[in-house]
């Protein structure tokens, strides 16, 4: 409505500023205010009837012609002398001429099209903002749909935590219990903690890399529970900023897949090497595991967890990551770079 009164304002305004007739201002206000209508006819027809039936629905050479006839038959009723207000037009365009009405000529059909300019641009200038604001609108719904499927996506990555880790790690714990052990208490705590950073804290979008860390250093001493030997794993994780923001169980999965593919419970001669360096401006991870010279596991190496996580850096840092995973003879070698001012 406001698009409405502000064309068809436009057109009456302008003309009546611009004749600075005052002598016949109660015909010039009757004129104008006929113009106004015929322009609020115009506008609102337009938006409201043809646009959304017609030009929205793929068929914009029906609207065009449609658009243009009702301008017109707006127009010749208008300007047509035996309406109730053609003697008002009348007047207008013939002041101190005397004589009867105006008859049809090249001359008035001529004034006749130039008054028909308020018109045409009221016609053309609702269809462009009601098409701009259309596409705009239907942007906006794009970028939603997008940032909806998204956050499904997101949760749905998130959710793929394998439960036999935790049913290994409970099993392990009960075990320490059984035969009363000193460690029992502290790693059942651990798991405990666990728990509870994958139920409440990995809710949010980002969590400390302090947190992160502990989780890791977590998951891999109950790990370790499973062989009384001392496997052979390397550890190297820098904590000197705890306070920097990364996306929560996005480090897991490489872990995971290490402890899944080295068999380093299995084989003396396995090993498995983490490694986490940090800057103010990225966080480098890398981790390496050997491979069994016999061949491989049941399971490819990678699987579905490398699938996620590489899906969710993608969602997550896109354009402001690195990640390199590569197989060697003996060993599977994980590199990944996160830029920091994209988290």
């Amino acid at each position: 409505m406001i698009q409405i009164l502000f064309w068809g304002g436009l057109w009456v305004l302008i003309p009546m500023l611009w004749s600075g007739d005052w002598d016949h201002f109660d015909m010039f206000l009757v004129r104008s205010l006929i113009m106004f209508l015929g322009i609020l006819a115009v506008v609102w027809v337009n938006m409201e009837v043809l646009l959304p039936r017609y030009f929205f629905s793929q068929k914009q050479g029906l609207y065009v012609a449609l658009g243009l006839g009702m301008v017109l038959a707006i127009i010749l009723l208008i300007e047509w002398d035996g309406a109730p207000w053609g003697e008002y037009f009348y007047r207008a365009s013939n002041r101190g001429k005397g004589g009867g009405r105006q008859e049809m000529s090249p001359f008035r059909v001529m004034k006749i099209l130039g008054g028909a300019m308020p018109y045409f641009t009221a016609f053309i200038g609702s269809a462009l903002f009601e098409i701009a604001r259309f596409a705009k609108q239907k942007e906006k719904e794009a970028a939603d749909y997008r940032s909806e499927k998204l956050e499904a996506e997101m949760k749905f990555l998130k959710s793929q935590f394998n439960p036999h880790f935790l049913f290994n790690a409970l099993n392990n714990v009960y075990t320490l219990t059984v035969i009363k052990s000193d460690k029992a208490p502290d790693n059942l705590l651990k798991l405990s903690g666990m728990l509870r950073y994958m139920l409440y804290d990995c809710k949010a979008d980002t969590v400390p890399l302090g947190k992160e860390i502990e989780y890791l250093r977590h998951f891999i001493d109950l790990h370790l529970l499973k062989d009384s030997r001392g496997l052979n794993v390397r550890i190297d994780l820098d904590e000197s900023r705890p306070d920097l923001k990364i996306a929560p169980m996005l480090l897991l999965p490489f872990v995971e897949n290490a402890f899944k593919h080295s068999r380093i419970e299995d084989l003396e001669n396995g090993w498995i090497s983490i490694s986490l360096k940090t800057s103010a401006k990225e966080v480098v991870f890398e981790v390496k595991n050997s491979l069994p010279k016999a061949g491989f596991t049941k399971d490819k190496v990678g699987g579905i967890g490398l699938e996620n996580v590489k899906r969710q850096l993608e969602l997550l840092y896109p354009g402001h990551h690195e990640l390199k995973i590569g197989k060697q003879q003996d060993a599977f070698e994980v590199y990944l770079r996160i830029e920091m001012s994209a988290s």
